[in-house]
């Protein structure tokens, strides 16, 4: 069984920055994942990392938004910069272990105009 849980969400006014924070329980060494859901909004992926360090992003954030890892704090990382409003969403940590997936609880990120 793994726990993830998030740290770091927050408000910020546009064009301004913050660092979420997603700790598994267990060392875990697959591809993690960032999804975000807005109000009214389908969930959807955002960041990936597989486990040679491979980042994968989806164009509304690309070169805004930096996915990492630290397997040795069993943890990733979503740099967010130049934030927009319209990336006000819940973020949420996701991985895949032993044939599971786990998500964490979710981080509200508010971005104010």
């Amino acid at each position: 069984q793994v726990q993830l849980v998030e740290s770091g969400g927050g408000l910020v006014q546009a064009g301004g920055s913050l660092r979420l924070s997603c700790a598994a329980s267990r060392n875990i060494f697959s591809m993690r994942n960032w999804y975000r859901q807005a109000p009214g909004n389908e969930r959807v992926l955002v960041a990936t990392i597989t486990s040679s360090g491979t980042t994968t992003y989806a164009d509304s954030v690309k070169g805004r938004f930096t996915i990492s890892r630290d397997n040795a704090k069993n943890t990733v990382y979503l740099q967010m910069n130049s934030l927009k409003p319209e990336d006000t969403a819940v973020y949420y940590c996701n991985a895949w272990h032993l044939g599971r997936d786990y998500w964490g609880q979710g981080t509200q990120v508010t971005v104010s105009s």
